[in-house]
């Protein structure tokens, strides 16, 4: 053989041998990279599908270049991550919220809004208060049950006893005929002949004159709150301020008792028992001094010392003695120059048991003063309690609290509704609703 040829064999050979090395190297180095990558996929519990084999074919181009490894993000956006199963069922403000979270942040579950609750309005002690109310029930309260008892109707005549029956009942005429009017007026004639019709009628309007509109008792609207108590003689003013003052130091506001009744040394003495009783300093003056004067130390030692509520007790004095009632708007000057916006509150207090003279003493006492408010007190000793219709009626002030007992816990806040409930009931026998 030609020595010439012979060495072009030899290369061409040795040529075929080095590309045919390269191509299985090639190939064994994808299918261990596949391999490799199979492994760490399904360690890592990602379901991936199987990798195909390479088809036997002739050797292409193709075959011979290494299958470059895909990037981790590619391969994180073909396996199905868990995420994305509850990511569908996920609403379109979730989704948004989730986009909108920083890295990392971890939300905590979220936990329903706890239900709003409601106010309860605290039961209403009808029993006790109708206990206080016994004598002004067993009187014109149960003289007018009885006319509606055993009725099936109410005739003319049944008309003018219940007129008379109201008249006498220390409502006052002026209230007593506005009531009678109203019923003709406002029940037709099947409702007017009806008893239990015209009883619950009674009711719901009484209800309706004693509640005033009126703002409620705000403590908190100066320091010292100053609450000034007018009231005759006799009408139970130092007793009420001692109740008062208790109440409050039991809701843990601070009391100053300024004691305005120089000219009876017996309350003065009275107001102090009552300081030793609740803690509350009692600011007094020499007998017969200027009361205006005890009134004004007695507010700058309250501002002084940061005191809350100052109870004002002034001298009792008839409503007939216009002197008297003169010096009372010289206190209400004097204190306003102590404390501006002073008294926020005066309040006059009224014995029950006076009856209709009790309407007179508070108009004259309106006509002097800025009153504010009305106590009512003894109700559980008089037959006469229908006045409180009479004054809220015709005076439009609304009643701040009763007395119905000698205990502390016997002054109650006025409640309208309460009241009625407690006064007009249905007499013994009456074939009446309560």
């Amino acid at each position: 053989m030609d020595p010439a040829l012979t060495s072009d064999l030899i290369t061409a050979a040795v040529t075929v041998a080095g590309i045919g090395g390269t191509s299985a190297l090639a190939f064994l180095a994808v299918r261990r990279a596949r391999a490799r990558r199979r492994r760490e996929i399904e360690g890592a519990g990602e379901a991936r599908p199987a990798l195909s084999q390479p088809k036997r074919r002739g050797l292409q181009a193709a075959d011979l270049e290494p299958e470059p490894a895909p990037e981790p993000e590619e391969l994180e956006e073909e396996s199905p991550a868990p995420e994305l199963a509850s990511e569908a069922a996920e609403t379109a403000p979730d989704r948004i919220e989730r986009a909108e979270r920083p890295p990392g942040q971890v939300l905590p579950f979220p936990t329903p809004a706890p239900a709003e609750e409601k106010p309860v309005k605290p039961k209403r002690d009808v029993a006790a208060l109708s206990s206080g109310l016994a004598r002004t029930r067993a009187g014109w309260v149960s003289r007018l049950g009885g006319l509606f008892s055993g009725k099936k109707e109410i005739d003319p005549a049944l008309v003018d006893e219940i007129e008379k029956v109201l008249l006498t009942a220390d409502i006052g005429v002026r209230t007593s005929q506005k009531l009678l009017e109203e019923i003709r007026g406002s029940l037709g004639r099947a409702e007017i002949k009806d008893p239990a019709a015209v009883w619950t009628y009674l009711r719901k309007r009484s209800a309706e004159i004693l509640a005033i509109d009126a703002p409620p008792l705000d403590l908190d609207v100066s320091r010292p709150f100053v609450l000034l108590v007018i009231g005759v003689n006799g009408s139970g003013k130092t007793t009420t301020i001692g109740k008062l003052a208790a109440k409050l130091k039991e809701q843990g506001k601070s009391v100053l008792l300024a004691a305005g009744d120089t000219f009876r040394a017996a309350a003065t003495e009275q107001l102090e028992i009552w300081g030793q009783r609740t803690g509350a300093p009692v600011v007094r003056g020499k007998e017969g001094a200027d009361p205006s004067s005890v009134l004004f130390e007695a507010v700058k030692r309250a501002k002084a010392e940061n005191i809350d509520v100052v109870i004002a007790d002034t001298a009792g004095r008839l409503h007939t003695k216009t002197n008297l009632m003169e010096e009372l708007q010289k206190v209400r000057r004097v204190i306003g120059k102590a404390q501006e916006g002073a008294p926020h509150e005066t309040w006059l207090v009224i014995d029950s048991t006076s009856g209709q003279n009790a309407i007179a003493q508070a108009q004259m006492f309106t006509q002097a003063m800025a009153v504010t408010g009305i106590v009512l007190t003894k109700l559980d000793g008089t037959a006469k309690g229908g006045v409180i219709l009479g004054i809220t009626d015709q005076l439009k002030l609304p009643v701040r609290y009763i007395g119905v007992g000698e205990r502390v816990e016997d002054l109650r806040d006025f409640d309208p509704e309460e009241f009625v409930d407690a006064l007009l009931e249905a007499a013994p026998d009456a074939s009446l609703p309560a």
